[in-house]
C-alpha cells in the first residue's frame, strides 16, 4: 500500500498586513480536508516558505496541525546549511507529522555524491518519512536516477515529489516500484497516474478540489472517460494558475473564492490586475 498517494494539496500561506493570518491558514486547510485531499504539505514553495522565518514556519505548521490530523501534514524543510537544516528538523521531529518533503540544496549546486551525503543526513536524522524533492528548476540541481535509485534504499526515504522534467526517470522510478512517485507539475496529474504514479502534491488544487480527488479515483476505477473529460475541464484553471509566479495566481483566485487576502510577502508579487480578471472569468465558467 502506497504511503503517500492521492491529491496533496501544497498549502499557501495567507498574510495579512505582512503577517503570517493563521486564522485564515486554519480554515483554508480545514476546508481541503473537509473536500476529501489525502492531505496538506505546509512550507512548500507554494507556501512561500522562503520568505518566512523559521519560527514563523513553525507556527504555521502547529496551526495547521491543530485542524488537521497528523497523518495528513507534510513539512516543508529546504535549505543550503546542513547545520542550520538539522536544527529545523530537530523542531519538526518534535511534531507528529506524516512526512518531511525536502529539496536539494538550493544555489550550491552539490554533486550527485553530495546530494545522496545531504539526503541521507537529513533521512537519518528524522522521524517521519521523507519525501524527495526533484525540482531542479528551482534548486540549479538535478538528481541523476542512479542517485534517486540509492536515496531510494534508505528506509525513510518513501516517495518522490517529481518535478525533475525527465518522463524516462520517472517512468523507471514509477516500474521500479520502491517509492512512490506523486508528480508535482500540476499538468502531468492524470499522465502520471495513468502511468502507475501514486498522485500529487498540488498546488492548482487548492480550487476545486473535489474534481481533483475525483480524477485520482476515476483512473483507479479504469474510468478513463471519465477522467479525460474531468481532467481537461481543469487543464484550463491549470495553466492559468502558472501563467504567473506560483502562488501569485492561486492566491488572487483564493481571494475571490474563498476570502483570503491577496497578498504575498516581497519580491513575490499579486497576479496583475489582467491576469486577475482572466480568473474571474474562468472560475465564472468553472461553476
Amino acid at each position: 500500500m502506497a504511503s503517500f498517494s492521492g491529491i496533496w494539496v501544497a498549502l499557501v500561506t495567507p498574510f495579512n498586513n505582512n503577517d503570517v493570518d493563521l486564522p485564515a491558514m486554519r480554515k483554508l486547510a480545514q476546508h481541503l480536508i473537509d473536500a476529501g485531499v489525502s492531505g496538506l504539505v505546509v512550507c512548500g514553495s507554494t507556501g512561500e516558505a522562503a520568505a518566512l522565518s523559521k519560527e514563523e514556519q513553525l507556527a504555521a505548521l502547529d496551526a495547521v496541525l491543530q485542524v488537521v490530523p497528523a497523518r495528513q501534514v507534510v513539512m516543508g524543510l529546504s535549505g543550503n546549511n546542513m547545520t542550520s537544516t538539522l536544527q529545523m528538523l530537530q523542531a519538526i521531529n518534535q511534531r507528529d507529522v506524516a512526512g518531511v518533503l525536502i529539496p536539494a540544496p538550493y544555489y550550491i549546486r552539490p554533486s550527485q555524491a553530495g546530494l545522496v551525503e545531504y539526503f541521507t543526513q537529513l533521512a537519518d536524522a528524522s522521524s517521519a518519512p521523507v519525501i524527495l524533492y526533484n525540482v531542479p528548476y528551482r534548486t540549479g540541481v538535478t538528481f541523476e536516477l542512479d542517485t534517486l535509485r540509492q536515496l531510494a534504499r534508505h528506509p525513510q526515504v518513501k516517495a518522490i515529489k517529481d518535478c525533475g522534467g525527465e518522463p524516462e526517470t520517472t517512468m523507471a522510478l514509477i516500474n521500479d516500484g520502491v517509492i512512490d512517485v506523486l508528480t508535482g507539475e500540476d499538468h502531468l496529474i492524470l499522465s502520471t497516474l495513468c502511468l502507475g504514479g501514486t498522485g500529487a502534491i498540488s498546488a492548482s488544487a487548492h480550487l476545486y478540489p473535489e474534481r481533483f480527488v475525483a480524477l485520482v479515483e476515476q483512473v483507479a476505477q479504469g474510468n478513463l472517460v471519465a477522467a479525460r473529460r474531468n481532467f481537461y475541464t481543469l487543464l484550463p484553471m491549470i495553466q492559468q494558475m502558472f501563467s504567473f509566479p506560483n502562488p501569485a495566481p492561486v492566491k488572487a483566485a483564493l481571494a475571490q473564492q474563498k476570502g483570503i487576502n491577496n497578498e504575498l510577502r516581497s519580491p513575490m508579487q499579486i497576479a496583475p490586475v489582467e491576469l486577475q480578471r482572466q480568473i474571474t472569468d474562468l472560475l465564472a465558467q468553472l461553476g
